[in-house]
């Protein structure tokens, strides 16, 4: 008994110098020792912060391809915006104030030798009428001529998805020649923007084959779309064989694209009149609204 008794006062006594020791400052607990393992996750956090921002410096450049007339007028005012919201007049010269910062331009334009900015967009269509009203207007100096392309016939495709298909087809070579000129601009190409409508000839038919065309030559890259989908409502339509065009289109956004919006041009109607008070918007109000959705 009396050397059991002597164990049990050897440990309390062990327990009260282990609690001194502990309360003490020349002895840290592992519980305080957390904060330097912390410091050392923190450490490798912010290691891995500055990696990634120096992979964010490097910029990821996106091509834009205005596609028949819908996707060329949603495109007018697409660069209407974003050359505003970036300080760029509309010859592509930069503001003063535009100079500093960091806003990264060159996701969306070039720099070219005159120090201009100019949009890495090819504007493509099978009838001239809009092309021409966007060279025409205060942007006409905006864009490259080389990255502008109209069929030499001018006839367009009369609302037939296989009329705009092969008319594409047809200028095949010159088609791919200005994309992959466009892509070798490119210093770390992140992908392509695609604006077109499903319901007529040229942005069904031509649209279709483009997103052939970079699912197979650029597979790596992202393809986004920005899809304007028809009124269905008999009595709004002025295209019989929509339905035919959308359905080929759609085949093509569901294999070749990565992301496809889709912009709605009853509900597009419905928020001018019901949000925006017009009552009776024009297509250059709900342009703008597309526009204000991809800015």
């Amino acid at each position: 008994r009396e050397s059991q008794l002597a164990c049990v006062t050897s440990l309390v006594a062990g327990l009260r110098v282990f609690e001194t020791f502990c309360c003490s400052s020349r002895w840290q607990p592992a519980l305080h020792e957390a904060p330097h393992e912390q410091a050392k996750h923190l450490g490798r956090a912010a290691r891995a912060r500055q990696t990634q921002s120096a992979a964010d410096a490097k910029m990821k450049e996106i091509i834009t391809l205005c596609v028949g007339q819908c996707g060329n007028q949603i495109g007018s005012e697409f660069w209407k915006q974003i050359t505003a919201e970036h300080g760029i007049r509309p010859n592509g010269v930069p503001e003063d104030f535009a100079l500093e910062g960091d806003d990264r331009k060159d996701v969306f334009f070039y720099e070219a030798d005159d120090a201009r900015f100019v949009p890495r967009a090819l504007l493509l269509d099978l009838e001239p009428r809009v092309v021409n009203n966007i060279q025409n207007s205060q942007h006409r100096d905006l864009f490259n001529p080389e990255n502008i392309f109209v069929s030499k016939e001018g006839g367009g495709a009369g609302n037939n998805w296989a009329s705009g298909h092969r008319q594409a087809e047809e200028n095949a070579e010159l088609l791919a020649d200005m994309l992959d000129r466009e892509a070798d601009n490119s210093d770390s190409l992140e992908g392509f923007v695609l604006t077109h409508s499903i319901a007529g000839g040229t942005g069904s038919g031509m649209g279709s084959y483009i997103l052939e065309h970079l699912n197979d030559h650029f597979p790596k890259k992202l393809v986004s779309t920005y899809s304007v989908f028809p009124n269905w409502e008999e009595d709004q339509s002025d295209v019989v064989v929509q339905p035919y065009n959308s359905i080929l289109t759609l085949k093509r956004l569901a294999v070749n694209a990565d992301c496809v919006v889709v912009l709605d041009n009853t509900a597009l109607n419905r928020i001018a009149v019901d949000r925006l008070r017009i009552p009776n918007p024009s297509v250059h109000h709900v342009n703008s609204l597309v526009s204000t959705v991809m800015a």
